[in-house]
């Protein structure tokens, strides 16, 4: 019995704290807000965290959703999720950041690429802006080729392939990277106009095709170095970001 009143307060507890965000064929669960202290440069700063898991199953006994939590094996793939800060539902001005989980970069602060930087960087400006919100997209490893093909396209660059090139040997396109659900989840959270933080005209248009309020783009380059020049210059030969606001060249 007393399991079960256990069980009975946990979900009482959890039940308004989860929103669901349907679609067509399957269903958004955001749980969240909770709040983050985060070391950011040194200083504490309090985000506000939601994640989100998509499911083919729609309802909205949330119950049901956390006694299956257990035997989903939801560790074996990795669920998306997203740092609020400030007031970002209704602040004038609101930055954000679709940012790709990089394994390598954001995690071990690999210099081959400059994705651990626009990480952190995108969360100081979000904070100085005073609102806005980072997307940490989980299937986006490699721009959508996942942490092991990652390796070996690494292992192909270090013998003269490109990023694309490294890819395209591997039998996948360059870039799969998908942010419909992120872009639900932001609608969820906001309505008003947002600032992209990106170099990357693609997802301007991405949020442009669903409809989202834009109101414009910021770039965002820095740390170059001898480990990642060729890297940051295929992303503008051959990906099409925007180089402004750089020095690729010098």
């Amino acid at each position: 019995m007393e399991e079960m009143k256990h069980d009975h307060h946990a979900y009482s507890i959890l039940k308004d704290k989860i929103q669901l965000i349907k679609q067509k064929d399957k269903a958004i669960y955001l749980v969240g807000p909770i709040q983050l202290p985060v070391n950011l440069y040194g200083e504490t700063t309090v985000f506000q965290w939601y994640c989100w898991l998509s499911q083919e199953e729609v309802t909205e006994d949330y119950e049901h959703i956390i006694e299956k939590l257990a035997s989903s094996n939801l560790a074996e793939y990795q669920q998306s999720s997203v740092l609020v800060y400030g007031d970002f539902a209704n602040a004038d001005e609101a930055l954000i950041r679709m940012h790709s989980i990089c394994h390598t970069g954001d995690i071990f602060g690999s210099k081959r690429c400059d994705c651990g930087f626009q990480l952190k960087e995108s969360m100081r400006r979000i904070k100085e802006n005073g609102a806005g919100a980072l997307f940490y997209l989980a299937n986006h490893e490699g721009r959508g080729i996942g942490l092991f093909s990652k390796a070996m396209a690494y292992l192909l660059q270090e013998s003269g392939y490109d990023t694309v090139e490294a890819n395209e040997q591997l039998g996948f396109e360059n870039d799969t990277r998908d942010y419909d659900d992120a872009i639900h989840v932001l609608k969820q959270l906001r309505s008003k106009a947002v600032t992209l933080i990106t170099n990357n005209p693609k997802k301007m248009e991405a949020l442009e095709k669903a409809g989202l309020p834009l109101s414009g783009r910021t770039p965002l380059w820095g740390d170059v170095s001898e480990y990642n020049k060729k890297y940051l210059e295929t992303k503008v030969t051959k990906s099409g970001h925007l180089e402004e606001g750089t020095c690729l060249n010098d």
